[in-house]
């Protein structure tokens, strides 16, 4: 069984992980907004059908 951690410790790893999580967020949507904007006018697949 592990080792309770303290408050401080578990709060800091927490704080860390949210943070490269929301790095994470930041480069997927950059990534996606560049393959939008590569994306061609007249592409059929890449408009939505009504």
């Amino acid at each position: 069984m592990p080792k309770p951690q303290p408050k401080s410790e578990k709060i800091r790893k927490e704080a860390e992980k949210a943070e490269r999580l929301a790095e994470q967020l930041r480069a997927n949507l950059r990534l996606r907004k560049t393959q939008a904007k590569q994306m061609l006018p007249g592409d059929a697949d890449a408009k939505p059908q009504p």
